[in-house]
């Protein structure tokens, strides 16, 4: 067992309604809504383990203010927000939560989805100014159209299986590590370039990680490769999707619909102004995730990741360090 003093593990970016998930699992450890970030983190020098979400920063500039620290959990699939060659460099152990709720986010994909093809949003405004009209709100069945999804990790096989099984959609997936069992239990089908996801959707969801090679792979060009009236959605990271180009084509009408859960700019909407005021574009504030059992699950799992470091066993959630 290893000799980590209590008081110098934090959770933060920790909501009051999150605490009972915590408090008592670590005796002594610390709880705290604030994020980790330039301005604060001189607070928690003494940290040799950090459990934060992906509203904190952590750039290794930040995390050098912590020279004790051994252990950093993000209570999050994505870890892009991690600088993992500085944790790396350092002998810092990260882990994150790969699977909270898979099955939440995909959800998530067909909320937006309906709410965008059915004007469930705009319908509802019409009923609270005392109009029941219907005309003009004309939607598009589900079933029958082919989806394409683009990753098929553990959020992307649940939407796969969703639109399938669920809806009776035509589904067609993109990944460069295609898992065929699943396929062919889900009942979709895998096409060999991603040019094929761009030319034959009438519907893209995205579930890939956010890397260097996956940054604004929705573009100009891979917007003019797609059919006119195609619906988009992404609950995945905003940075898959350029801005500039997704307002210049909404404007023009390419697309039948925009649903988005995440934006690229997140921490600075004024970068985004236009595109959160565009018609036709529906947006929430990043909740796929934010359901009763997967919050539960995304702290029960970081929790264990802390224990077993502390008990010096094997960290299943690793994603870097030795």
């Amino acid at each position: 067992m290893l000799k980590i003093d209590p008081k110098k593990i934090y959770f933060l970016d920790v909501e009051d309604d999150d605490c009972l998930f915590v408090d008592g699992k670590i005796k002594g450890s610390n709880i705290t809504k604030e994020s980790f970030n330039e301005k604060t983190a001189e607070k928690y020098k003494d940290a040799e383990v950090l459990s934060t979400f992906i509203t904190s920063e952590l750039s290794g500039k930040n995390l050098s203010k912590c020279p004790n620290l051994k252990l950093l959990v993000t209570r999050s699939v994505g870890y892009n927000h991690v600088d993992l060659k500085w944790c790396d460099e350092n002998g810092v152990k990260v882990c994150n939560v790969p699977d909270y709720g898979a099955h939440v986010i995909a959800e998530h994909v067909f909320a937006l989805l309906l709410a965008s093809t059915r004007h469930i949003i705009e319908g509802e405004e019409r009923t609270e100014d005392d109009s029941f009209r219907w005309q003009g709100l004309r939607g598009i069945a589900l079933k029958g159209k082919t989806i394409g999804v683009i990753g098929t990790g553990k959020i992307g096989l649940h939407a796969c299986r969703i639109a399938s099984l669920g809806f009776l959609m035509d589904v067609i997936a993109y990944d460069p590590h295609p898992n065929k069992d699943m396929a062919q239990e889900y009942h979709f089908d895998y096409v060999d370039s991603i040019d094929e996801i761009w030319k034959r959707s009438d519907i893209i969801t995205l579930h890939t990680p956010l890397f260097p090679s996956t940054k604004h792979m929705i573009n100009e060009e891979s917007i003019n490769k797609m059919k006119d009236g195609v619906c988009l959605i992404n609950t995945a990271r905003g940075g898959l999707i350029d801005t500039k180009a997704l307002v210049k084509y909404v404007k023009k009408g390419k697309f039948g619909g925009v649903a988005l859960d995440v934006i690229e700019h997140e921490k600075n909407l004024k970068k985004d102004k236009e595109l959160l005021h565009l018609p036709n574009v529906i947006i929430t504030p990043h909740i796929a995730f934010y359901a009763d059992d997967s919050m539960g699950c995304m702290y029960n799992e970081a929790v264990l990741s802390i224990e077993r470091f502390i008990n010096d066993e094997e960290l299943v959630h690793q994603v870097i360090g030795h």
